[in-house]
């Protein structure tokens, strides 16, 4: 069991990288947190490339239940900054609902604590989002500080951390 925690901004090449080091590992579950947008064509492209890059062996499981990383064997979260935002569309906090806040905080608890718990080997994929600029909005702000602060939840329980620029991975922990 190990977690491993990848890193990196847009466009790094920090899936990739996750992949890379599942590649020779059987029976993977790719844990597809991203919500299908078949209105975004762009986006549709992207999920598209993911796919045809996962050897054919592997499941794609489209979730973002905490619960699933407590399964064994191999999985590959790609990606924690797409959970994130899921959490935050489920929760209401974009349009600020009565006690979204909360709900968010706990959901991320709830991911934080199947993370530290799993007896899996998890490699997940996540953007470093503390290197950009202030968000001008309220709702960017809200995203960035979330993800940060989850980033840093994970990192501080994974066995393995890695930041991955320009498709260079370098490895933290």
């Amino acid at each position: 069991m190990a977690r491993v925690l990848v890193l990196g901004g847009s466009r790094s090449g920090k899936s990739a990288h996750a992949e890379s080091l599942v590649a020779d590992r059987p029976g993977v579950v790719y844990l597809a947190t991203s919500a299908p947008a078949p209105d975004d064509a762009e986006w549709t492209r992207r999920v598209a490339a993911h796919r045809a890059r996962r050897p054919a062996g592997w499941t794609t499981l489209e979730t973002t239940a905490p619960s699933d990383l407590l399964r064994g064997g191999t999985v590959l979260v790609d990606s924690v900054t797409t959970w994130v935002a899921a959490l935050m569309d489920e929760t209401g906090v974009w349009t600020d609902g009565p006690a979204a806040l909360d709900r968010l905080a706990g959901r991320v608890d709830a991911l934080v604590n199947a993370w530290a718990m799993t007896p899996a080997h998890v490699v997940a994929v996540s953007d470093e989002v503390g290197l950009g600029v202030v968000p001008e909005s309220r709702a960017g702000r809200l995203f960035r500080d979330t993800l940060g602060e989850v980033n840093q939840r994970l990192a501080g329980t994974a066995d393995e951390v890695w930041f991955v620029v320009a498709g260079l991975p370098q490895r933290l922990r």
